[in-house]
């Protein structure tokens, strides 16, 4: 899995991720945003110096999803990540718990946990977090519910290699 900082010009890539995943948007009871409010939410996004929004490929570089995390959130040492979202042509390929594999090898030094926010009512979500060892930590329903792993310690100090995903 290959993971590439996206930037603004990179909304529409996202958007169209977004049209390949309407089940997503329709499991939250709303419709899959138009162009300029993916665009507005990129550079919303841009604008936290500790959130990471980045564009995931196969080992092939076909587009396949994103990754939207926020670093130190909710507490320092905590890696939350907002949105995992994989196309729904390629779900349930293994694509998905290769990204966060690649995550949690990667994290910045500091991070000791990593926590994954489940929206509305997604028992599939909630599966697929537990499937890769992350527990139930929050729930918040009937906004989301919120899994939790925390990282073993080979997995911090590889974190220790340099990361960049800055969103200038």
């Amino acid at each position: 899995m290959n993971a590439t900082p996206l930037a603004l010009q990179h909304a529409p890539l996202l958007h169209a991720l977004y049209a390949a995943a309407p089940g997503y948007f329709a499991l939250l009871g709303t419709r899959v945003p138009t162009p300029a409010e993916v665009t507005r939410d990129v550079e919303i996004a841009l604008l936290d110096p500790r959130r990471r929004l980045e564009l995931l490929h196969d080992d092939a570089g076909e587009f396949v999803g994103s990754l939207d995390y926020k670093l130190d959130y909710p507490e320092p040492g905590d890696l939350t990540i907002n949105l995992l979202l994989i196309r729904e042509d390629r779900q349930s390929q293994g694509l998905g718990e290769r990204a966060v594999r690649d995550l949690e090898g990667r994290v910045p030094p500091g991070i000791t946990r990593v926590l994954a926010s489940v929206l509305g009512d997604n028992p599939r979500g909630a599966r697929f977090w537990e499937r890769l060892g992350y527990t139930f930590a929050l729930d918040a329903r009937p906004v989301m519910t919120w899994y939790a792993r925390t990282l073993p310690v080979p997995a911090r100090q590889a974190g220790r290699r340099t990361l960049s995903l800055a969103a200038d």
